[in-house]
């Protein structure tokens, strides 16, 4: 059993706001804690995601997958307006973008992510997000990167970064369930599940019938409960 305690998140990785409504009621009877917007169903659905997710969901932390690279903090301030508890800022966006979004964020009551992947020396670039002010580190292996690439996993980076930061980890990209709850184990707090449980295969579509039950059973697991 991994370690107790940890946050459990579920990426919304679809396209379409009725399938991410019936994914969404489906993970939080089962237990998990954080929802995430993910970036396709923004790109698909837009603000309303966030709107139908909160109203649905009033208690629940809500993770908007912004991906953001500049404008930030125009972007944010729409996501937190809209209901998002949190935001994403990549990384290898300026330092200008990670400053905004975290300005964006203490005046809606938020919180912000940054994602490091594909930064030259991610301990370094999640080290100096964390000085800007974000509040947590994703380290990622992208969808398209770990598909031409073969063998590429964030569990690869996970340690180096998190010796290099005191705020919390995740690990998302490609990882099997048994991985994730891994990421436990080796020191992140939040342990993701999106691909390959959501995404099936190349499309954005829920993989499995059994979505709900494999959850109530992580739930179990993580949370001992």
């Amino acid at each position: 059993m991994a370690k107790s305690g940890g946050i459990i998140q579920v990426s919304l990785d679809v396209t379409t706001l009725e399938e991410a409504m019936d994914l969404a009621h489906a993970a939080v009877r089962a237990g998990v804690d954080w929802l995430e917007a993910g970036t396709p169903l923004i790109l698909a659905e837009g603000l309303r995601c966030v709107k139908a997710m909160r109203e649905a969901f009033p208690d629940a932390p809500i993770v908007a997958d912004l991906k953001t690279m500049d404008g930030a903090g125009l972007e944010a301030e729409m996501m937190f307006k809209a209901g998002a508890n949190m935001t994403v800022v990549m990384g290898q966006a300026h330092d200008a973008s990670i400053i905004e979004q975290v300005k964006m964020a203490r005046q809606y009551g938020g919180k912000v992510m940054c994602d490091v992947m594909l930064c030259p020396d991610k301990p370094k670039r999640a080290r100096e997000a964390q000085e800007m002010g974000v509040d947590y580190i994703i380290v990622h292996t992208g969808f398209d990167e770990r598909n031409m690439i073969q063998g590429l996993s964030p569990l690869d980076d996970l340690g180096p970064v998190l010796d290099a930061v005191d705020i919390p980890v995740q690990a998302v990209g490609g990882l099997t369930v048994e991985q994730a709850i891994q990421t436990l184990d080796l020191g992140a707090e939040i342990v993701v599940f999106g691909a390959p449980l959501v995404i099936s295969g190349s499309e954005f579509k829920a993989a499995s019938d059994d979505f709900e039950s494999i959850l109530r059973e992580i739930v179990v697991r993580v949370k001992g409960k």
